[in-house]
């Protein structure tokens, strides 16, 4: 039996995700359709940190989130040690790619707000790495290097949003109307990955409508990059398994074998 797992680009949406049928019934179908992983090793928009630095099994959950309701400040997610998964990845990055074991740091809420509703029992090992660098390039080579993971039963996860123009936003509705530029950017990456195109996509910058209305800062578009790299074959266009907006912001999400 062959336990390759593929290789995911989810949004994960704010802690009102949980409470949206739709959404989250989309995550939990696509959970319900992959292999069984032996273990999640997630990156996130919200932790930023150069060197590579990774979660600590067992510590609290990060709630890096204001003027929600008090009970998403109470959630718990409380899954297996994976202090073997991380120290098979600090194995894995090169001398001149130190790697900071953080011993208090828990998942923050771009982890376990989606990982709530794809794994509800929280009973996979979870390791969150940071993401060290904006650099598409680097990135993409980042996910190449993790891409043996995978043989290992391992489920690697880029958690963003496809459009984050949060301070362009009018409607704050979960069924709010899409902007213009947010349309834009989102047809214009799925164009884009349909065909495979890495070089347009890490282009973003120049080549993409919408900017940088779409991504005023850019950490939920770049996790998009190790989900790339960590493709058996990154230029083979990927299934594009979730589509349509929340909150007017893409919600287009990508499996990549």
């Amino acid at each position: 039996m062959n336990d390759r797992m593929p290789a995911l680009y989810i949004g994960h949406g704010a802690p009102p995700l949980l409470d949206d049928p739709v959404w989250s019934g989309q995550l939990a179908a696509w959970a319900r359709d992959l292999p069984r992983p032996k273990a999640i090793l997630i990156v996130s928009a919200h932790w930023e940190s150069a060197p590579v630095s990774l979660t600590a099994s067992h510590a609290p959950l990060v709630y890096d989130f204001g003027g929600f309701a008090p009970r998403y400040y109470q959630m718990t997610y409380e899954t297996p040690d994976a202090t073997a998964l991380a120290q098979r990845v600090a194995a894995m990055m090169p001398k001149d790619e130190p790697v900071h074991q953080h011993a208090s740091r828990g998942l923050d809420h771009g982890a376990w707000v989606p990982l709530k509703i794809m794994y509800p029992k929280a009973d996979v090992p979870v390791l969150q790495m940071s993401l060290p660098t904006q650099d598409p390039v680097r990135l993409m080579k980042l996910g190449e290097r993790l891409r043996p993971l995978r043989d290992e039963g391992v489920l690697i996860i880029g958690s963003g949003f496809l459009t984050h123009g949060l301070p362009f936003l009018k409607d704050f509705s979960i069924d709010a109307k899409a902007p213009g530029w947010s349309k834009d950017f989102d047809a214009w990456a799925g164009e884009a990955l349909a065909r495979g195109d890495v070089d347009a996509l890490a282009a973003y910058t120049s080549q993409a409508p919408g900017m940088p209305y779409a991504h005023p800062t850019v950490e939920h578009y770049t996790p998009l990059f190790v989900t790339l790299g960590a493709a058996t074959t990154p230029d083979e266009p990927g299934e594009q398994v979730i589509d349509g907006f929340w909150m007017g912001l893409s919600k287009r999400s990508l499996q990549v074998a």
